[in-house]
């Protein structure tokens, strides 16, 4: 054949099929483009040097990890459009002399022809982009960068290997789909299928079941241990549950629809639910994949956009004053009067020398381990830290403390102990620990000053309140958490802490003479360890932490909206040219435009909103799972996160309006003949 034939043939079909492949095309430069700005953004060299940088390069990472799987799947699922679509077409050419190898070399360079565009202006509209979004970091971060446009050979080396792999495997199962068809299946390949379903009630009941049982998980699980560990199980059974659902419970829906009478044989009804009837496996399979991305949606967007509002909140949590001491040894008198008497005078000095005023001040000691609770008795083993959703972290402080702190006066008889829990409610009567005699609770209190122990760590606390902390934990004295360890079970903790009026640069100048004061106290004193904090210092890492997910949620919020818009407007396109001619048919039997405008809202409303629903109740659902898991990130505020929540989902609704209206009125050209390809 003339050369460039299979190249020109295959532009041909491009362009004349561009109501398909336009929307593919620019969802795979989409694509790409995302990709190379989160690599980008994972090795550049001014995020690393920035303060909180690293942590957020660290979140980019796993970010683009999940960016190349969903790129691969989600590209085969949209790929499977264009080749159904173009079967046809190619069991033509194959009936008119064409083998399935020069098909394979038009479908090969077609593939090349999209991989090169997508890969070209791809990687072009990433690396202007790329400095805008480096930008949008560094405000995220609160820090400052030049505006050089830069290169990373690196992340464009990445773009290229994978998607070149991908366009790869697209090419090779489009091979494999020609291959295996016949000129007449290829032909009739857009009417496959067409055998009336039936609804599924097994498939129904057990979607219905898995669905419940999520749900169930969903609102029940108050430890946030428990929640992390369920969660994923959570969500892999609401993804199978809205597929069975959507599958088999959209065809029964359909049949219910067809036996009301007065609403089925109407003009405006009767088409679109006889058509829909016969596609409902593909139809269902497909809004069941639009639901699961708008819940992805919707879950990222507002806990993340929760997670980076509250950094405020969540940062003074961790470090509850300005600057924060906390000096820890295995035994209790190794925290002498000398000592703490030392490290106050040493604070204050400092502290007046930058001229600024110690206030608000934190000063208590306690004693620290970590156990497992069997029956309101806290048993600690090397063997059962490993139950993490059982493992408690327990704070025993002197009531003489505690009163003081909160401003109260308690007492209490011998045996009793006051309580206060953290993240996970406690619900017995006494408390003991291993085998010493259970304390009975008087009172369980509602708020204690917190020393930042507790916000750091993924478990519950517990603080117990009793007039002599050492007789409460000396059955833990003196051992070690297995026989070949010198870490003690038991650490006794002095805590001290106050805020001063200053910016964050005098903070930090505070922090810096402070730790650098207090660092010959460890290295003289072998059986102590001294830690030193500032809020001001950690703020950086703070926002490079719940920056970096804020940022990675919209990057990969907007791929999904991509997804989730481009399933809608194949599935209205593909649906369109299958009922061209059923609505051709209707039209000489005198079915006017207007009547097809009807029908088409009504098949459009009937399932296309449906989704968008279904999404709210697995979102409203899984609120109390988010809340859970939101806790492990120190972020308690609820109120912020329903707000949160409600405005997202007010928006990302607005905008599933607008994407209605659009392929809508593309399914509307096609049906009624309005608008003829070129």
């Amino acid at each position: 054949m003339k050369k460039g034939f299979y190249s020109k043939l295959a532009w041909t079909g491009i362009r004349k099929n561009k109501r398909l492949y336009t929307p593919y095309i620019l969802t795979c430069i989409g694509m790409v483009m995302m990709f190379y700005i989160i690599c980008f953004l994972s090795t550049s060299s001014v995020l690393e040097t920035l303060p909180g940088g690293a942590t957020m390069q660290s979140m980019l990472s796993f970010g683009g990890g999940v960016m190349g799987v969903f790129s691969l799947i989600f590209l085969f699922y949209t790929n499977s459009f264009l080749i159904r679509r173009r079967k046809k077409e190619f069991g033509l050419y194959n009936i008119l002399g064409m083998g399935k190898w020069n098909l394979g070399r038009v479908l090969f360079w077609e593939t090349l022809i999209i991989a090169v565009i997508a890969l070209a202006v791809g990687l072009f509209a990433g690396i202007v982009l790329s400095k805008l979004a480096e930008l949008g970091m560094v405000n995220i971060l609160r820090t400052q960068a030049t505006f050089a446009l830069s290169l990373e050979p690196l992340a464009i080396r990445d773009s290229v290997i994978l998607f070149g792999i991908i366009f790869l495997l697209l090419f090779l199962n489009g091979l494999r789909q020609i291959h295996l068809s016949n000129p007449i299946e290829l032909l009739h390949s857009e009417n496959s299928g067409e055998k009336p379903p039936k609804a599924n009630w097994f498939f129904a009941v057990a979607g219905l079941l898995l669905l419940g049982a999520a749900y169930y998980l969903a609102i029940t699980i108050e430890d946030p241990i428990t929640a992390l560990v369920w969660f994923f199980v959570a969500v892999v059974m609401v993804i199978i549950a809205t597929y069975l659902l959507f599958v088999s419970g959209s065809v029964a829906f359909c049949r219910l629809l067809q036996k009301k009478k007065n609403y089925y044989y109407k003009t405006n009804h009767f088409v679109s639910i006889s058509s829909m009837v016969y596609r409902m496996k593909r139809n269902g399979a497909g809004l069941a994949s639009i639901c699961i991305l708008c819940t992805m949606v919707l879950v990222m967007l507002s806990s993340t956009v929760c997670l980076y509002i509250g950094t405020e909140d969540t940062l003074q949590n961790r470090y509850p004053r300005h600057m924060n001491v906390d000096i820890s040894a295995s035994d209790p008198a190794n925290l002498s009067s000398e000592i703490t008497d030392e490290v106050r005078r040493t604070a204050q000095q400092i502290t007046e020398d930058e001229g600024l005023e110690p206030e608000n001040l934190l000063d208590y000691q306690m004693a620290a381990f970590a156990g497992t609770l069997e029956d309101d008795r806290f048993i600690v083993t090397e063997s059962t830290m490993y139950d993490y959703a059982s493992v408690w972290q327990v704070f025993v402080v002197s009531l003489e403390d505690y009163n003081r702190l909160m401003g109260e006066n308690e007492t209490l008889e011998p045996g009793q102990a006051l309580v206060y829990t953290t993240k996970t409610p406690y619900e017995g009567d006494t408390i003991a620990i291993e085998d010493s005699q259970p304390l009975t609770i008087k009172k369980q209190v509602s708020d204690f000053q917190d020393n930042g122990i507790d916000t750091s760590q993924i478990f519950s606390s517990m603080y117990i309140f009793v007039p002599d902390v050492e007789e409460v934990v000396r059955p833990l004295m003196g051992r070690t958490i297995s026989d070949s360890s010198t870490i003690s079970i038991v650490e006794f903790h002095w805590f001290y802490g106050y805020d001063i009026e200053a910016q964050d640069d005098a903070q930090i100048q505070v922090w810096n003479r402070l730790d650098q004061a207090l660092e010959p106290l460890s290295e003289s004193q072998e059986q102590l360890n001294v830690l030193v904090e500032g809020r001001a210092q950690e703020r950086s890492s703070f926002y490079g932490l719940y920056g970096g997910l804020f940022f990675l949620g919209i990057l990969l919020g907007i791929v999904f909206i991509f997804a989730a818009v481009l399933i809608m407007y194949y599935k209205q396109i593909s649906e369109g040219y299958e009922d061209q001619s059923r609505f051709e048919i209707m039209q000489k039997v005198g079915m006017t435009k207007k009547e097809i405008r009807k029908s088409v809202n009504s098949q459009v409303l009937t399932v296309f909103f449906l989704p968008l629903l279904v999404a709210g109740v697995h979102l409203a659902f899984a609120f109390p799972l988010i809340y859970r898991l939101l806790i492990l990130f120190s972020l308690t505020n609820l109120h912020l996160l329903i707000l949160v929540t409600v405005c997202a989902y007010l928006v990302f609704a607005l905008f599933y309006v607008l994407v209605y209206r659009i392929t809508s009125g593309a399914y509307y050209h096609i049906v009624s003949g309005t608008s003829k390809e070129e």
